[in-house]
């Protein structure tokens, strides 16, 4: 299948490029190179370097008979939403909806859409499915959710087919060590952890210890960013066999502290890990764990990576060579 993927340069869209041309299809990579790398790209993949805001050349780009397209350009960090909302709401939502209308202008039906657990806001029970409402808490939540609803709308009008995930936090690394760069200016727990590991970062900052878990400090479910690649290649052939919607976590229904990784990734370092505890940040839960029931059910989806030793070995194996 031919496949147009926003974003391919970034950390998710790398591994998912490389998933989908291990499975044989043929992948173009659209991305400005803001949050990627070049070096990520896969050599088997075509390289577009363009914007979703550059709405004609979206178009030219567009206009060469693809499948499906995969949408994972979006800015993500919530801490930075909530700051500067207007770079959130240009990038987030008018680079996507410059997206959609580009696709129903030339046809093409099928979308794979990366969206947040950052939907759901405070959990009202564990763990969280897909019947859990939605009630963002930060701004960068709020933008997924407006495109999600989009989508829906879009595929109501008879526009589009869709499928729909909601990533809880994504981590690790190619087990084969093809993926070479690691993001930059990270804003998730587990770069930063390593970055302190290989002393690139001082120390880490732990926000809070005083939650309602075991040890006081935040929990939460991580994901193998290569499993996340592989149910987007169960995706693809779900809309190529059934004109359906779909809507799925992909998360392990596990959940880790934050004080619980910081002793595991010192174990297998065999490094002292330096932390601060600071003030807790406004909108974080204690816990938040997901099931991926309807991802098992309808997708034929399983997890093979995400293991937590064996995402932190991955991210090791990359973070220990800087």
């Amino acid at each position: 299948m031919k496949i147009f993927i926003t974003g391919g340069a970034g950390y998710i869209g790398s591994h998912v490029s490389m998933q989908l041309l291990d499975a044989g299809h043929e992948v173009t990579v659209y991305d400005d190179l803001s949050l990627g790398f070049k070096e990520n790209i896969d050599q088997r993949a075509k390289f577009v370097n363009g914007s979703t805001l550059d709405l004609n050349y979206l178009k030219k780009s567009l206009s060469d008979n693809f499948d499906l397209v995969i949408h994972l350009a979006a800015y993500k960090a919530a801490g930075e939403s909530m700051e500067l909302p207007t770079i959130y709401s240009n990038n987030n939502i008018n680079g996507s909806v410059n997206l959609l209308n580009v696709m129903v202008e030339l046809g093409i039906k099928n979308l794979i859409f990366s969206s947040t657990a950052a939907v759901y806001g405070y959990p009202s029970y564990l763990p969280i499915d897909e019947n859990h409402t939605v009630n963002p808490i930060n701004f960068y939540g709020y933008t997924k959710l407006v495109v999600e609803n989009l989508i829906q709308w879009y595929a109501k009008l008879g526009k589009l087919n869709y499928v729909i995930f909601r990533f809880f936090n994504a981590a690790g690394y190619d087990a084969k060590g093809r993926i070479k760069r690691v993001e930059q200016n990270p804003a998730n727990l587990l770069p930063i952890i390593m970055e302190t590991a290989n002393k690139t970062r001082k120390k880490v900052e732990v926000y809070g210890d005083t939650y309602d878990t075991a040890d006081g400090t935040g929990v939460r479910d991580y994901i193998h960013v290569s499993d996340l690649a592989l149910a987007h290649e169960k995706a693809i052939d779900y809309l190529s066999e059934k004109n359906s919607n779909l809507i799925t976590n992909l998360a392990t229904g596990e959940g880790y502290s934050v004080l619980e990784i910081i002793k595991r990734v010192e174990d297998l370092t065999s490094t002292k890990i330096t932390y601060d505890v600071v003030k807790k940040r406004e909108g974080d839960p204690a816990t938040m764990v997901a099931s991926s029931k309807i991802a098992y059910e309808e997708l034929g989806w399983e997890q093979h990576f995400s293991k937590l030793d064996t995402i932190l070995d991955s991210m090791w194996n990359i973070y220990k060579g800087f």
